[in-house]
């Protein structure tokens, strides 16, 4: 997979994507993260990439013509996004991510000032993502949480893929509880149940620990996720506790 990102500020992204799993999937031919300085793109002899906006109101625009020029130098695959950062956008989740693994190419656009000029909403942007209701200064952040959430799930770039299977939201509610060694810590033990060696069990009880999890700190996530006889049985026993 290849990930361009268009940014004012490359040594962020740069640095970012310099480290940990994103690193090693870099190193190990499974992803190709490109950065473009946008700046390079700029007309004006002092590189900007920005002017007031038209009909007045605060603050600067990021301009049309450098993001189109930035865009147009990329050699693009079939299977692509071009992505704005926004608080605008549709929010990041886990299948979001997982979908987006399955891509050829991602363009990111790191978004500034006021944000972008309509323009290049229209003509050029394929999707907006957001990472949470709240605004930040700029893009280059949630494009780093993006290449994360995207690139572990591509398949070999975590040494163990199933890990990958088992975090949080990737079945829609949140994970259960991990223990390792040693078994006992300060008077605090590792449950019974993981140490018995009884499958069946130990797969009963993570799936009782993560409805249990998901009922107290994201109910709202169990409307939306098929449960099992066995999964409404357990819920009905919170409930009927509140």
């Amino acid at each position: 997979m290849r990930i361009d990102v268009i940014t004012i500020f490359p040594e962020m992204i740069a640095n970012g994507v310099g480290h940990s799993v994103v690193k090693r999937a870099q190193e190990n031919g499974l992803l190709s993260v490109v950065v473009h300085d946008l700046r390079d793109f700029a007309y004006s002899p002092h590189r900007s990439v920005d002017d007031y906006c038209y009909g007045g109101g605060a603050g600067m625009l990021m301009k049309p013509e450098p993001l189109f020029e930035a865009v147009k130098s990329i050699p693009i695959a079939d299977s692509k996004k071009i992505v704005l950062l926004s608080p605008q956008g549709e929010l990041l989740t886990q299948d979001m991510a997982r979908r987006l693994s399955l891509l050829d190419h991602l363009i990111l656009i790191c978004g500034h000032y006021k944000g972008v000029d309509e323009r290049v909403r229209q003509a050029l942007i394929t999707d907006e993502i957001s990472i949470g209701d709240y605004v930040l200064s700029g893009g280059e952040v949630p494009a780093l949480v993006v290449i994360d959430a995207v690139s572990r799930l591509i398949p070999g770039v975590l040494g163990n893929y199933e890990s990958a299977q088992d975090d949080s939201f990737t079945e829609g509610i949140l994970d259960c509880p991990h223990y390792t060694r040693p078994a006992e810590y300060q008077d605090m033990r590792v449950p019974e149940v993981l140490l018995s060696g009884d499958h069946e069990r130990i797969r009963k009880w993570q799936r009782q620990q993560a409805i249990m999890r998901t009922f107290y700190r994201r109910p709202e996530l169990l409307e939306n996720v098929p449960l099992s006889d066995e999964d409404l049985e357990f819920l009905n026993t919170l409930e009927e506790g509140e």
